[in-house]
């Protein structure tokens, strides 16, 4: 009976035992959880934090070099901030001075009361020269035209106009008008002429319209593709183009030949009647 209440005794302490573990490491946990909460919520801060000023930092770096480039492109005078230590100068009157400090340099430009242009920074040294002001704007402006001037890069744009081969006269001169103010503009311009219904046309006939076209505009176009039939022959095309500089320019001297020629042989038919006459 002894042993009996004995062995209950130990089985009970046991059980309360690991009751009591367990009540402690739950409340263990319950302690240390907002402890480990703290940091983890902070983490996204601090990497959106690092994000934001390395996309900064970026934007800062494109803007200044595009400042930098422009700077570089512009022509103008640059003043006192002269890069290198020497440089090799010309004057304003373009005469080569040869290379020179630019403590020598800034001296003169206070002498004569002159601005600094950058002339060539692919030479070591770098090429510079002093110019006036008026002499800086002149220059400006000459750049300014040689801009324009320049011929502008880029794909030929091609215009398109197609009618039928029983147009009349007076739309004919219309749709002339149009291609020839394309062509003044530098287009190319690809013209169907279609033959009309219930109407026998030959290709010939259709080839005489674009020949009265082209015709209209001596100096001015030629045929980039001769006329050509399409659609199983029911139709005609042809693309003009402008003239180049070249042949505008041999166009013209052809026509002073020939005026010459002309203006000769009727000289000399007056001198042929007057020697009749006598």
């Amino acid at each position: 009976m002894a042993a009996l209440f004995l062995k209950r005794l130990t089985l009970q302490t046991v059980k309360s035992e690991n009751s009591c573990v367990r009540c402690f490491g739950k409340h263990i946990v319950q302690k240390t959880a907002p402890a480990q909460s703290f940091p983890i919520a902070s983490a996204p801060r601090l990497s959106l934090l690092i994000h934001v000023e390395a996309f900064s930092t970026v934007e800062d770096t494109k803007s200044e070099g595009k400042k930098k480039k422009k700077s570089q492109t512009a022509f103008g005078n640059i003043g006192r901030r002269i890069g290198q230590r020497i440089i090799h100068l010309f004057d304003e009157k373009g005469n080569d001075m040869g290379n020179m400090h630019r403590a020598d340099v800034i001296r003169l430009m206070d002498e004569r009361d002159l601005r600094l242009v950058q002339r060539n920074a692919g030479t070591e040294p770098a090429e510079y020269q002093l110019m006036t002001g008026m002499q800086i704007l002149q220059e400006r402006q000459r750049l300014r035209e040689m801009k324009k001037a320049s011929p502008k890069t880029g794909p030929t744009q091609t215009k398109e106009l197609t009618f039928s081969s029983n147009i009349g006269q007076h739309d004919l001169d219309t749709k002339t008008k149009q291609i020839q103010q394309w062509i003044k503009k530098e287009r190319q311009v690809r013209i169907t002429i279609k033959k009309g219904k219930n109407v026998d046309v030959s290709e010939n006939k259709v080839e005489e319209i674009f020949h009265q076209i082209l015709q209209t505009m001596p100096g001015m176009a030629t045929f980039l593709s001769r006329p050509q039939a399409i659609q199983g022959g029911k139709a005609l095309m042809c693309v003009l183009r402008p003239l180049s500089k070249n042949e505008e320019k041999a166009y013209g001297e052809t026509q002073k030949t020939q005026k010459r020629d002309t203006l000769n042989q009727d000289q000399g038919n007056d001198k042929e009647s007057d020697v009749l006459h006598q």
